[in-house]
């Protein structure tokens, strides 16, 4: 969806605080001796949103309709203020994993699995802020991603689905094999 700019920087804003409310309250909850336990959770979540992102990407965004059609303007307008609405995101992450956890389980699981979503949510979210609209030096890891992602964006769309990391494009086998890579200037073909 179309963002003013006051929603598209909100989540920047909402989700680190959200996180540190979360981590804070989950981790008095459970104390010093169960301290290890909710940050192993808490890892874990930030790793498993590397997979949700790839899924929803690949799945989601380029196959069903209504979805596919509003991620089609991402793929034609890259710099405009495009995304989810802090709502609708934080819904999704109170609907999904906080609340059914904290009524099936327990708060300080559930503040675990959402604060861990959220940060790797928050991580995806800065890292394709950052690829559209920075220029990385290109010796680094942020550089790597933004040429991935150019690949996606102007050579092959049914590759490098995953943003902030390949691991999963490697994994199920979408990732554009090196020797069919092009430098995001001697893109020339833009598919969606």
């Amino acid at each position: 969806m179309h963002l003013s700019r006051f929603w598209y920087y909100s989540d920047f804003v909402a989700y680190p605080v959200l996180i540190a409310l979360l981590a804070a309250f989950g981790l008095v909850t459970v104390g010093w001796s169960g301290a290890a336990q909710w940050l192993t959770i808490f890892l874990g979540c930030v790793a498993l949103w590397t997979l949700i992102e790839y899924a929803m990407h690949r799945f989601v965004l380029h196959h069903i309709p209504y979805a596919k059609a509003m991620h089609q303007s991402h793929h034609d307008h890259e710099s405009a203020s495009l995304g989810t609405p802090l709502w609708l995101s934080l819904f999704a992450h109170c609907a999904l994993a906080l609340m059914p956890i904290w009524v099936f389980v327990n708060f300080a699981e559930a503040s675990a699995v959402s604060a861990g979503l959220m940060l790797g949510y928050l991580w995806y979210i800065t890292v394709h802020h950052i690829l559209h609209h920075w220029h990385p030096r290109h010796s680094g890891y942020l550089y790597r991603l933004k040429h991935r992602h150019a690949v996606h964006h102007h050579v092959d769309a049914d590759c490098n689905f995953g943003v902030t990391t390949n691991f999963w494009d490697r994994i199920f086998r979408t990732a554009l094999p090196k020797t069919e890579r092009v430098p995001p200037h001697r893109s020339s073909a833009r598919q969606g």
